[in-house]
C-alpha cells in the first residue's frame, strides 16, 4: 500500500493586525496626540472665554432660542471649516476663530438696532473683508511691519493671559486659590518629568479637583435660563433676511471690519510669523472673509484668524515638529465642527467650566508662546525700543477712539520704529 503524501502546509491567515502595523499605529497616535490636544484646548478656551461676549450681546439683543443657537452654530461652523481647509491646504496651523472684539461691540449695538439691520451690516462688513484681502492690501501692510513688532505685540497680548493664570488665584470662588496653586504645581511637576503632555496633565488635574473637590465651582449660575437648551440635539440654523440701512452700516458695518482686521487679522498673522511661518496673509484674510459673508444671513458676525487660541496651536507644545503644527490647526477645526453641530447644548456645558480652571489652563499654555514672543522681539538690536513700546501699548490693554490696544501698539511701535532706526549715511 503506498504511503500516503502529505499535502504542503500553508500558513493561517494572520487574524489580527502584524505587530510592526500596530507599533506604528501607536506611534502615529503618539505623535498626533500633542497636537489634537493643543486644538482641543484652543476651543475650549474660545468657548469658556470669549464665546461670553456672544451670549451678553444675545441677551441685550432679546434674541429667541433659535436665533442664537443658529448664531453659534454659524461662527462655530465658518471657523471649523477655515481652519481645517486652511490648515491642510497651507500646511501651516491656520486657526480661526470668531470676532471677538466685534463681539464686544454688539453688547451695546444689538440693543439699538433691529436684528435684520445688524444682518445687513455684518454683510457689508464682510464683503469689505474679502475686497481687503483680494486686492492685496492686507499682505502689503504687514510686510512693511518689521517681524520684530509682530513679535512684540503678539507678547503683549499674550501677557494679560499669562498674568491672569496666577491672578486667579486671588478669586473669592470657594477652592479657587488651592484649585490654581495646585494646577501651577502640578504643571512644574508634569513639565519636569513629561514636558509633551504637561498642559494635558494639567488640564485633567483641575479638572478632577473641581469635579471631586468642587474648588473653583460657581455657586449659582447666573442667566442660566437664556443661555441654551440642556436638550442635546443637532441644531437648526435659522436665516434672517438681511435689511440695509445707513445708521447700521456706520455704526455697526465699518466699526465691525476694523475691529476684525486691527483686532483679529493683524494680531492673528503676527502671531504666525512670530512662529516664523510664512502665511499667505491675503488668501488667509480672503477666505474668512467669505465664510463671513456666506454665514452672515445665519447669524455669524464675522470669521477671521484667531490671534490668542491660535499662539496654542503654534509653540512647541502643540508639536516639536514646525512641519508637523498644521495638524493642530486641522483638530481645532473638527473639533469646531463637532461642537457647533451641537451648538444649543454642548457651548452651554463649556460656558460654565470654572473661570479659574479656564484661565489657569490658558495662561500655563501659553507660556511658551509668550517666552517666544519676547525672545524675537528683542533679538534685532536696532529695534528694540520699537518693540519695547509695542509690547508696553499692547500689554496696557487701552482703548482708545474705539480701537484696542494691539492696534495703537503697532502703530506706536512703528512710528518709534521710523524715527529712531538707524540712518544710512550715503
Amino acid at each position: 500500500m503506498d504511503a500516503m503524501t502529505t499535502p504542503p502546509l500553508h500558513p493561517l491567515p494572520a487574524t489580527g493586525p502584524h505587530p510592526a502595523q500596530g507599533r506604528s499605529l501607536l506611534h502615529l497616535a503618539h505623535d498626533l496626540f500633542p497636537a489634537v490636544l493643543a486644538g482641543l484646548i484652543a476651543v475650549l478656551i474660545s468657548y469658556a472665554g470669549p464665546f461670553l461676549l456672544v451670549l451678553q450681546a444675545a441677551q441685550a439683543a432679546h434674541l429667541s432660542q433659535g436665533q442664537l443657537a443658529s448664531w453659534v452654530w454659524a461662527i462655530s461652523i465658518g471657523a471649523g471649516v477655515c481652519s481645517v481647509w486652511m490648515s491642510w491646504r497651507h500646511k501651516i496651523p491656520v486657526v480661526c476663530a470668531w470676532n471677538t472684539p466685534g463681539a464686544a461691540l454688539l453688547v451695546g449695538g444689538l440693543a439699538t438696532l433691529p436684528y435684520n439691520q445688524a444682518i445687513g451690516a455684518y454683510i457689508v462688513a464682510a464683503a469689505a473683508l474679502v475686497l481687503i484681502g483680494m486686492t492685496g492690501v492686507f499682505e502689503r501692510l504687514m510686510a512693511v511691519i518689521p517681524k520684530s513688532l509682530c513679535a512684540a505685540m503678539l507678547a503683549g497680548i499674550l501677557m494679560r493671559f499669562g498674568v491672569d493664570a496666577f491672578a486667579a488665584a486671588r478669586s473669592q470662588i470657594s477652592g479657587a486659590p488651592w484649585l490654581v496653586g495646585s494646577m501651577f504645581v502640578g504643571y512644574l511637576f508634569f513639565k519636569r518629568y513629561s514636558a509633551r503632555y504637561a498642559i494635558a496633565l494639567t488640564l485633567l488635574l483641575g479638572i478632577a479637583l473641581w469635579a471631586l473637590l468642587g474648588w473653583g465651582a460657581l455657586e449659582t449660575v447666573q442667566d442660566a435660563s437664556t443661555i441654551g437648551s440642556a436638550v442635546f440635539g443637532l441644531t437648526s440654523p435659522v436665516w434672517t433676511t438681511p435689511a440695509f440701512s445707513l445708521q447700521a452700516i456706520v455704526s455697526l458695518g465699518l466699526p465691525l471690519a476694523v475691529l476684525c482686521l486691527t483686532g483679529q487679522q493683524v494680531p492673528g498673522v503676527a502671531v504666525l510669523r512670530a512662529a516664523n511661518y510664512q502665511a499667505p496673509t491675503s488668501k488667509l484674510v480672503t477666505g474668512t472673509g467669505w465664510a463671513s459673508l456666506l454665514l452672515a444671513p445665519l447669524g455669524a458676525h464675522g470669521v477671521n484668524l484667531a490671534a490668542i487660541t491660535a499662539a496654542i496651536c503654534t509653540g512647541p507644545e502643540a508639536h516639536q515638529r514646525m512641519d508637523r503644527r498644521w495638524i493642530a490647526g486641522v483638530a481645532c477645526g473638527a473639533f469646531y465642527l463637532l461642537i457647533g453641530s451641537f451648538a444649543g447644548s454642548i457651548t452651554y456645558t463649556f460656558s460654565h467650566l470654572p473661570p479659574a480652571l479656564v484661565t489657569t489652563v490658558a495662561g500655563l499654555a501659553l507660556l511658551g508662546a509668550i517666552q517666544g514672543g519676547m525672545v524675537n522681539a528683542m533679538s534685532e538690536p536696532s529695534e528694540r525700543e520699537a518693540a519695547l513700546v509695542t509690547f508696553i501699548v499692547t500689554a496696557s490693554n487701552v482703548t482708545l477712539l474705539g480701537l484696542g490696544s494691539a492696534c495703537w501698539g503697532i502703530v506706536l511701535g512703528l512710528l518709534s520704529y521710523f524715527v529712531l532706526r538707524p540712518r544710512t549715511v550715503a
